[in-house]
């Protein structure tokens, strides 16, 4: 049932030299205390016969095995959608986890109904592929994320339980119970006193990581207002759908990366704490903390121009803001379309109260944009053809005719996006590749692209990346990055 790249001898031995680079792509259940941990756990090294290895945490849990309170398996990096051979079963936990982490319901049935598929039959290929049943897999999703909130934060048990997408504090208390034989209140007093608003929340990512490159990428893309990078830190401003349709809480984020230890630690505003797990679940993605260079890497190594190691895929904290900063960026430079960018922020964002003066407005939100004349667009500098497909896009997105997150189904929302008037395959390659985390996007008819690749064909270009499948976005990123910095 599992599929474990390495031998259980090769597992051990990556966890005795305590190998980050398997961090969240292998666990280690340990018979003699019933707990699994992280390859990176500063414990004493088990004894081997102790150790039983896993692929996914889910498959730990459903061992009998519950988390270490030490190395926390749940802030480990999850894995990239190109590790599984299945995608129905992939996406399937993309979107499992997109619903944990954003407090909704989510019955088998109505998931199958969503990927096409009978509920049977996702049942047998998700069982086949990650090694538990998708209950399971929505089970230990939901407690990890409680483990996280109960661990990083002082939200009150209730406030975690909704978080975490039980229906009751009941519930709740008895999955934690009967998983890690420990109550949620227990936790906090064994494993560590529930933390102050202003203690950061950890998320780890498998080294190597490019972070002077990710950062470097979000700093020439800022928008005044909205987003700053400084050092080892961005900021930036949020607006997040509160749970149960109560409107949009207005906040703000710090994520400041810690080389060293391999992980980013976030502050976020008290405001949003009711969505935390989806604003979680948000940075990972746009940070691309997932990500696993012991695969890409390789890859990208067959790239022309010289070797950066742990390239990254930064993505979007906010689809839709994402989606429309693509549709402003059509034909034009960087700059040109961070201008634009700003102007509409300025002239339709919303004003938030920050820790930094520089920051001081949310993007605006597809009903507003939706609603909005026009002209008032119109007179920002934005073309006719730019307005007329932005407001499509937020027209759909408002409707829910097109979801831009990570665990949208891949197919359909591209093929709803080119639906849309304005929007071709340049602006869908970029939004599956940005918002949807598609790590195998391929803008042929980018203009960066054709510079760094020496020619104005796209056929040429997209016969050339057909080597660097499936990582061909991450080709994308170390190509722009070349040729911005010779810039």
């Amino acid at each position: 049932m599992q599929r474990m790249v390495l031998d259980a001898d090769a597992a051990y031995l990556a966890v005795k030299a305590r190998d980050a680079r398997f961090d969240g792509r292998l666990f280690v259940g340990v018979t003699s205390t019933g707990v699994y941990c992280r390859p990176v756990c500063r414990v004493r090294t088990p004894r081997r016969e102790n150790c039983r290895f896993f692929d996914t945490r889910a498959q730990a849990e459903a061992a009998a095995f519950r988390p270490c309170l030490k190395c926390r398996p749940e802030i480990a990096p999850g894995l990239s959608q190109m590790d599984s051979s299945r995608e129905l079963a992939d996406t399937a936990a993309r979107m499992i986890e997109h619903a944990v982490h954003g407090g909704q319901a989510l019955a088998l049935p109505a998931l199958a109904a969503r990927l096409g598929v009978t509920d049977r039959h996702l049942r047998r290929i998700f069982q086949a592929v990650h090694g538990v049943s998708p209950h399971d897999y929505l089970t230990t999703q939901r407690l990890l994320l409680a483990k996280q909130l109960l661990t990083d934060t002082g939200q009150p048990v209730t406030q975690v339980a909704l978080a975490s997408g039980f229906a009751s504090v009941r519930r709740f208390n008895a999955a934690f119970v009967e998983r890690y034989r420990l109550n949620p209140s227990g936790l906090r007093r064994e494993g560590a006193p529930a933390k102050a608003a202003a203690a950061p929340l950890r998320l780890a990512w498998r080294p190597p990581y490019d972070v002077d490159g990710v950062l470097r990428f979000f700093a020439q893309r800022q928008v005044a207002g909205v987003e700053h990078v400084e050092g080892l830190v961005l900021r930036r401003t949020l607006g997040w759908p509160q749970p149960g349709g109560g409107g949009r809480a207005l906040g703000w984020l710090e994520a400041r990366f810690v080389p060293d230890r391999h992980e980013v630690h976030l502050q976020v505003a008290p405001s949003l704490a009711p969505s935390l797990g989806a604003v979680l679940q948000a940075v990972r993605q746009g940070l691309d903390l997932d990500a696993d260079p012991e695969r890409i890497d390789p890859v990208l190594d067959r790239v022309p121009g010289a070797t950066r190691p742990g390239t990254r895929l930064p993505g979007a904290l906010d689809g839709f803001e994402q989606a429309v900063r693509i549709i402003l960026g059509q034909q034009v430079t960087v700059k040109a379309a961070r201008t634009l960018t700003h102007r509409l922020v300025q002239r339709f964002g919303v004003a938030v109260e920050t820790p930094w003066p520089a920051l001081d407005r949310v993007f605006p939100d597809a009903p507003t944009l939706a609603a909005a004349a026009p002209e008032a667009i119109g007179t920002l500098g934005i073309v006719r053809q730019r307005v007329r497909a932005l407001q499509a896009l937020a027209a759909a997105v408002a409707e829910g005719r097109v979801a831009l997150h990570r665990g949208a189904p891949l197919a359909p929302t591209l093929a709803a996006l080119r639906e849309l008037p304005g929007i071709g395959d340049w602006t869908v390659q970029l939004i599956a590749m940005r918002v949807l985390a598609w790590p195998d996007a391929w803008p042929a008819a980018d203009i960066g692209l054709m510079n760094a690749l020496g020619t104005r064909d796209p056929k040429a270009v997209a016969a050339a990346a057909e080597a660097w499948r499936p990582w061909r976005a991450y080709a994308v990123m170390k190509l722009w990055q070349q040729m911005e910095n010779v810039a």
